[in-house]
């Protein structure tokens, strides 16, 4: 499945009824898990027990009856991944059960939901006005709506993922990530490191502290929370927006793009470098690579990297000739170790937002 998101502006009015309908789906969740933890493990058992609960409590008919029924398969979806984690030796522990406030979202599965106008209709809602910046291509299988910490609310359109092949291009290109530098590609590019975190750090620790400082509870203590959880948002975006459009650009523009086989869980135990690590993101920005190739119909091999920046020639940098050496284990070919260069290109991260990663004049490599 893919997902279409895109911001919902309800009004008061409406905003309550959201509030009210994702309480009632908490509601649903946490009994759902007590029957399940108490022994029940029939679904479609559990499903039938829904109308009576209702009738028990009558607030839960403020929420589509699929999006309560939806809550059932949510507990068995998140026990099944559980029970996959731990066959594949991760320790896991047990599903908890949803404190007030920290359920996010609720579904509209099937039906109940409709796009018209620049609104999208919900049931038991009404007509919620909507910011499409992007067309939809595909037919909509189901809608999420999700409420972010910030309190900005979200509609994401569920369609079936289908591959959209791209045109061979001929070319490779091997990728050698660092802290220093996000990446150092064999053609030469050195694309620098954003460091969103970093820049940001001085105002998330300046609304850390005003929110420390109020009553847990009041009006002032929640307005500083919102404002604490826009400077992590914006955060969020702000990388997740480079790393998409980097990684677009390489599936684009490469068959084949060999990168690094990295233990990024086992790198940030170093107690120097693992916040640095973390905020470069490299295991997002190469499952986005991973992903968006399988759908163009591209390659992305993985790679051991060790011994890949050792013996290293004078004046030649080392992260270039890593990413030499990356591709040419990808490609099975023998190590190659570049001997001279030009200067290799400065590419900004702005200009990565701005989507103008420039090719290179040199001559490329190819299959």
């Amino acid at each position: 499945m893919l997902g279409y998101r895109f911001r919902l502006y309800p009004s008061r009015e409406q905003e309550k009824t959201l509030l009210e309908i994702l309480e009632a789906c908490r509601f649903i969740y946490n009994k759902v898990l007590e029957w399940v933890n108490g022994g029940e493990s029939n679904l479609f058992e559990l499903k039938r027990r829904l109308p009576k609960l209702k009738e028990e409590n009558p607030w839960l008919r403020k929420a589509y009856s699929q999006s309560l029924q939806n809550e059932v398969f949510r507990v068995f979806k998140n026990l099944h991944v559980l029970s996959a984690l731990k066959r594949n030796g991760r320790k896991v522990g047990r599903l908890r059960f949803k404190g007030k406030g920290w359920f996010k979202s609720f579904a509209y599965p099937q039906f109940g939901f409709k796009l018209e106008k620049g609104k999208l209709f919900l049931s038991k809602v009404g007509a919620v006005p909507i910011k499409l910046h992007r067309e939809i291509k595909r037919k909509v299988k189901g809608v999420v709506i999700k409420r972010e910490r910030s309190g900005k609310w979200f509609a994401i359109f569920q369609v079936e993922d289908e591959p959209e092949l791209l045109p061979k291009t001929g070319r490779v290109v091997g990728i050698d990530v660092g802290v220093r530098h996000f990446l150092t590609d064999s053609e030469g590019r050195q694309v620098e490191n954003p460091r969103f975190y970093e820049r940001t750090l001085e105002r998330i620790r300046r609304r850390q502290r005003r929110l420390s400082r109020k009553k847990k509870g009041s009006k002032n203590w929640e307005k500083a929370r919102v404002r604490l959880a826009r400077a992590y948002e914006k955060l969020v975006n702000q990388r997740n927006d480079f790393l998409h459009k980097l990684s677009r650009f390489y599936v684009n523009n490469y068959d084949l793009i060999v990168v690094e086989r990295l233990n990024i869980s086992g790198m940030v135990r170093n107690h120097r470098l693992g916040g640095k690590i973390l905020d470069a993101s490299w295991g997002k920005f190469l499952r986005m690579l991973s992903y968006k190739a399988e759908r163009a119909g591209r390659r992305v091999v993985e790679v051991d990297p060790k011994g890949t920046s050792q013996n290293l020639p004078e004046g030649i940098d080392r992260d270039y000739v890593a990413a030499c050496r990356i591709l040419s284990l990808g490609l099975g070919r023998p190590e190659v170790t570049p001997v001279e260069m030009g200067p290799l290109l400065r590419v900004s991260a702005s200009a990565v937002v701005a989507g103008q990663v420039p090719s290179m004049n040199q001559e490329a490599h190819t299959l």
